[in-house]
């Protein structure tokens, strides 16, 4: 029998996918989304826009690019660039 090599933290028990960057991205753009009012809510399925949420989020992207641009694939930076892009105008919109 195989042994899990991972780091004892119990992520084979959770029977959660494996996260890649590219769904950290989409996961965090989906959280921007919802404080914009463009998406609903999960939880209460209501349309509520809390800009001030969704800049702190577009600002950790706006981090990640910063921080990881030398080492992402180039897909995984086109995908940061154009998420960033779409919530940046998003914002603004909103915002004003």
């Amino acid at each position: 029998m195989a042994e899990n090599k991972g780091c004892g933290c119990g992520e084979h028990l959770m029977g959660m996918p494996e996260i890649d960057f590219s769904t950290f991205v989409l996961s965090l753009s989906s959280s921007a989304l919802v404080h914009l009012g463009e998406a609903p809510d999960p939880s209460t399925g209501q349309l509520d826009s809390q800009p001030h949420l969704a800049k702190q989020v577009i600002d950790i992207l706006g981090m990640l690019k910063a921080k990881t641009e030398q080492g992402l694939t180039d897909e995984e930076n086109k995908l940061l660039c154009e998420m960033l892009y779409t919530l940046r105008m998003k914002y603004v919109n909103k915002v004003g």
